[in-house]
Order: C-alpha cells, then structure tokens, then sequence
C-alpha cells in the first residue's frame, strides 16, 4: 500500500492552518505542506519516515512536506478523548522567497532544512507552544500570523530537540523505492504481532531476501529485524505502562516467540528488563 496524498484544505484562504485533532488516525500518508503536531491528551506510536516512536501527551513533532507519516493511537474503552492535539500546516510560498531571503531568516531556514528528517521538541517547548496553538485554531488575519510566529520563535530558539529519521532516509519520492518500503512498512505496522521472516518481507517488496536485506538498511538506517524489534518494543512499551497484562502475555501479543527472547530484544532496546520498566511506572 503506497502512503497515500492528503488535500489540505485552508478554509478561509490563507496559507496557516491549525486545528484540533479529533480523528482516531492511523492513515499513512503524505502531502506537500509542513506539518507541526501537538499532542496534547493521547499517547500511541507515531511513524515518520524510517522513524516508529512512542508518543505520550505533550509530544510535538514538525516535518517537511512529502514525508509519509501516520499516528496509531492507543485507545481507551475503545475511544480517544476529544480535542486531543492540535495539528498545524503551513506552505513557504506563503511566506515568500523575498521574505525568507533576509538575514533575520537565517534561523528559519535552517529549522525547515532540518524539518526534512523531521524535528522533536521537549514537552517543555511543548507547553509553551500550546498557548499560541489553540489561539491559532480561533484567531484570523495578522493575529492569526503572530500567534504562528510565535510557534515558529519557540521552535528556533528551542534547545532540546532530536531528529526522527534516520541520516539514511530519502525523502525524495522515487515511486518504484518508495512503494517499496512503504508496503513493508505497512505490511510490518499491520502483522508486528505474527511471526514475520526477511523472506516474507521480501517478497512484499518484490526482491530476493539478500538484495531486499541490503535495500532496507541503506533506506532504512536498520537492518530488517532491528526494525522489526523497534517496532514490537515500543509496542511492548506501551502495553507495560497502560495494562495490567503479565509480561509473558506482552511478549506473545507483542509478536515475541518467547519470554527469553522478548527479555533479551527489550534490554537491548531500553537498556532494562520489561519489569523493570513497568515498575517505573507503578
């Protein structure tokens, strides 16, 4: 399944758009414009790139247009809060070349270069990005670009931020490459709990188990089963922080094939054994 291109709309013609986030997501997808996400009451995994991270509440993400990316939402009774984050879009041809020529720029240029292996923030910046956020999703006209420069300054001057996707990850979409891993990464995201082989992988991507072994660490930045493990661990994750399920049901439902095993990939991932971890949350 090839990440699929989003429309976004700007209802009153301008080219800044921020609103709240009610949807339950999940969708793999991509469009041109930057996207800043702000998760304010959920927690899930979100995948960006070559990138799959837990996400908790005050999670603030930003990433330049053309990146496929999804958040898969852990639910609660089988429902999400409402308003649980707010999502920004914004195009820089809004802005304009003259505009981002000027040396006061220099900063937000290179904020939108990072953006391109996209950007987390500190749930410290987070907060202080809400304020602005929320105004954005009531204000209008230059109100509207204040409150969306404002954003912009806290993400420049933030001190705490990582990159999400891996140095080896391209972002240009060559459609053959691309439909490649975007259906192994689907095909993972949906069948993490079954037992996946290199051969099966492979044979989504339509190539031998040596070429496809070879193809997904140069694309990827990690070898096949790393990837794989990444993805069933902070699954893992997730499960010893919000249930009470015993550890050993974690490991079968999180796709490990046995209590050992799943001991052995968590220590290697988190540095410390599943109870240990869940008991930092106790």
């Amino acid at each position: 399944m090839v990440a699929e291109l989003e429309s976004i709309s700007y209802d009153d013609g301008g080219g800044f758009q921020a609103s709240y986030i009610n949807d339950s997501g999940g969708i793999w997808h991509f469009h041109p414009e930057y996207e800043l996400v702000l998760n304010i009451k959920s927690n899930g995994t979100r995948i960006i790139g070559d990138s799959v991270e837990l996400f908790d509440e005050y999670d603030m993400v930003l990433i330049a247009g053309n990146i496929p990316h999804s958040w898969n939402y852990y639910k609660q009774d089988n429902q999400l809060p409402e308003k649980h984050g707010i999502m920004m879009h914004f195009r820089t041809s809004s802005l304009g070349e003259a505009f981002l020529s000027q040396h006061e720029m220099s900063s937000l240029n290179q904020l939108l270069s990072d953006t391109e292996r996209g950007i987390a923030f500190s749930a410290e910046d987070a907060r202080k990005a809400e304020k602005f956020l929320v105004q954005m999703t009531n204000d209008r006209s230059m109100d509207k670009m204040i409150d969306f420069f404002n954003v912009l300054n806290i993400m420049i001057k933030a001190e705490k931020k990582s990159f999400l996707c891996s140095e080896n990850y391209k972002m240009a979409f060559d459609e053959k490459g691309n439909k490649r891993m975007t259906d192994v990464y689907t095909y993972i995201r949906e069948n993490y709990f079954k037992p996946i082989s290199l051969q099966n992988a492979a044979k989504i991507a339509r190539m031998s188990p040596f070429s496809f072994s070879r193809y997904f660490k140069k694309n990827c930045g990690a070898c096949f089963v790393e990837y794989l493990n990444r993805v069933r661990t902070n699954k893992a994750c997730y499960l010893l922080r919000e249930t009470d399920y015993q550890v050993q049901d974690i490991a079968l439902e999180c796709g490990f094939g046995s209590i050992s095993n799943f001991n052995k990939q968590f220590r290697k991932t988190e540095g410390l054994s599943p109870r240990d971890y869940r008991a930092q949350f106790k």
